[in-house]
C-alpha cells in the first residue's frame, strides 16, 4: 500500500536535492564566468604591452627577443587555466556524485522496504520466489556499485592523464625556451 506522507517526502526531498544541483550548477557557472573574464582582462592588458613593445622594437631582434618572451608565460597561463577550469568541473562532478549517490541510497531503500513488506503480505509458498528477487536485487545493486566504482576510477585516470600532459607541455617549454 501506498504512503502518501512517505511519498511526498520523497519527492520533496527529490525536489530539494534538485534545487540544491541546480544552485551548484549556477555556482560553477559563475565560477567559469568569473574565470574568463579574469583571463580576458589579462589578455587586453598583455595585448596592449605587447603591442607597445612591438612599436617599440628598433631592430628584428629586438622583435624577435619580444616573441620568444611570450612563448613561455602563453603556455604556462594556459596550463594554470586548464587546471583551474578542471578543478571546477571536478568540484561540480563531486557534488553531483554525493547527490546522485544520495538519492539512489535513499530510492534504494525504499524499494527494498516496498519489497520487504510484500513479502510479508505475499501468499504462503511464495518465500522462495521473494527470496529470490531480493537475491537480484543485491546483485544488481553490487553490479552499480562496480560500475559507479569503475566509472570513478576512468575520470580519475584522465584526471591524471590532463595533469601529466600539462605538465609535459610546460616542461617541453621551458626546455625550448632555454635552447
Amino acid at each position: 500500500m501506498i504512503n502518501t506522507e512517505q511519498f511526498a517526502a520523497t519527492n520533496q526531498a527529490h525536489f530539494d536535492a534538485m534545487m540544491g544541483l541546480t544552485a551548484k550548477a549556477f555556482d560553477s557557472i559563475e565560477q567559469f564566468t568569473a574565470l574568463n573574464l579574469q583571463v580576458v582582462k589579462a589578455s587586453l592588458d598583455e595585448a596592449a604591452e605587447t603591442g607597445r613593445a612591438v612599436l617599440g622594437a628598433k631592430d628584428p631582434q629586438a622583435l624577435l627577443a619580444v616573441q620568444t618572451a611570450l612563448l613561455q608565460p602563453g603556455t604556462e597561463k594556459a596550463t594554470a587555466y586548464g587546471k583551474q577550469v578542471t578543478a571546477i568541473a571536478a568540484a561540480f562532478k563531486g557534488d553531483v556524485e554525493k547527490v546522485t549517490a544520495k538519492q539512489a541510497a535513499a530510492a534504494q531503500g525504499a524499494f527494498a522496504a516496498m519489497v520487504e513488506a510484500a513479502g510479508k503480505n505475499a501468499p504462503a509458498g511464495s518465500e522462495q520466489g521473494v527470496a529470490m528477487f531480493k537475491q537480484a536485487m543485491a546483485t544488481a545493486t553490487n553490479a552499480f556499485d562496480s560500475m559507479q566504482k569503475a566509472s570513478r576510477q576512468v575520470a580519475e585516470t584522465a584526471e591524471a592523464n590532463i595533469a601529466a600532459v600539462a605538465g609535459s607541455v610546460a616542461k617541453a617549454t621551458g626546455k625550448a625556451k632555454r635552447a
